[in-house]
């Protein structure tokens, strides 16, 4: 008979496995649409492959939140992986590339427009909280629910940001389409790519559960982790490959495109398909607050000289250790800074 410590390592390594093979094909898939239609760099980073390589993300809200009633363990691993993708992804595209080479727009549209998403979430977190206050199990903690009309707000700030998009299409002057593309077949793709991604997150959550079941660390640590990094995946492959090839803006478009995309669409898809869903405050916040100052001490590093340089990708995964050492301390009741896990 299988140990269930084994079937959930299993359930963890095929999902992180069938996440890769996915993301491959669907990054594929996005480059060739993207030069199909003719979208400046920017846009198809930010959006065409953000929106694709966040699919994961997406898929661990609506799954963790529609068939498990988890809510928390889904907006752990949004907020684990928008971490992973700040810190670690330009540190290692940075340290691979000797360097990352920004513009104007990544700094000034891009990872402004993100630092409104947090801040977007946290007031519809709070809102929660003051309009629904749900009583949560122990003294510290506090928890508000999320309903379907607050789930729109950040869904709104994300149509302001694909209308500011649409905009930079418009100023755009397009290169003729290679004349090999055959869109449909990269369509068609693009869909089997996002079922496979949709079963290898099942997989990655049913794996944070049964660790959750077996151990009584919270979901959201796990989520924090496991998810976090197993849905983290293409994000890393697009921006790293992206790096690697002197494509820097599309590479920090897509960090920062994704990260925009999994804070005002992915944690709201799951309150939507769900109706409603518990937000515990007193976890989320602090986890946000540290992707705050990730969030403010990146965009330094990018304005100085529009440039990431090596050493300074060195200190954002430092930065990362840091996150995870605390997560460490967490769960060893050693520190409390999350009164409500």
């Amino acid at each position: 008979m299988v140990s269930p410590v084994l079937m959930n390592v299993v359930l963890a390594i095929v999902g992180t496995a069938v996440v890769w093979k996915g993301s491959g094909l669907l990054e594929s898939a996005s480059e060739q649409l993207s030069a199909y239609y003719g979208l400046p760099a920017a846009v198809q980073g930010a959006i065409v492959v953000a929106i694709g390589s966040s699919f994961p993300e997406l898929s661990s809200a609506v799954i963790s939140t529609w068939l498990h009633g988890d809510f928390g363990l889904g907006v752990a691993a949004i907020v684990g992986s928008a971490t992973f993708n700040l810190l670690v992804i330009p540190a290692l595209s940075g340290i691979l590339a000797d360097g990352v080479e920004a513009d104007r727009t990544v700094v000034y549209k891009e990872a402004q427009f993100y630092m409104v998403a947090v801040s977007v979430l946290v007031i519809t977190f709070a809102l929660a909280v003051i309009y629904n206050p749900v009583s949560l199990d122990g003294p510290a903690s506090i928890g508000g629910e999320m309903t379907r009309s607050l789930a729109m707000i950040p869904l709104c700030f994300y149509g302001v940001y694909i209308f500011t998009q649409y905009h930079d299409t418009m100023d755009h002057e397009a290169e003729t389409p290679p004349e090999d593309i055959n869109p449909i077949r990269q369509w068609a793709y693009l869909a089997v790519s996002l079922v496979l991604i949709a079963v290898a997150v099942e997989m990655l959550v049913l794996s944070a559960l049964g660790f959750r079941d077996m151990t009584g660390v919270p979901s959201f640590i796990w989520g924090l982790t496991i998810v976090a990094a197993g849905t983290s995946l293409p994000d890393t492959l697009v921006s790293v490959r992206a790096a690697k090839n002197d494509e820097g803006v599309t590479s920090l478009a897509n960090v920062l495109g994704s990260n925009v995309f999994d804070l005002l669409v992915a944690v709201p898809a799951g309150i939507i398909v769900a109706g409603t869903a518990v937000i515990n405050f007193s976890v989320a916040i602090p986890m946000m607050g540290f992707l705050t100052v990730a969030t403010v001490v990146v965009f330094a590093m990018l304005r100085t000289e529009l440039h990431l340089s090596a050493r300074e990708s060195y200190i954002l995964l430092g930065l990362y250790g840091l996150f995870v050492t605390w997560l460490v301390l967490e769960t060893l009741d050693v520190t409390h800074f999350v009164p409500g896990a």
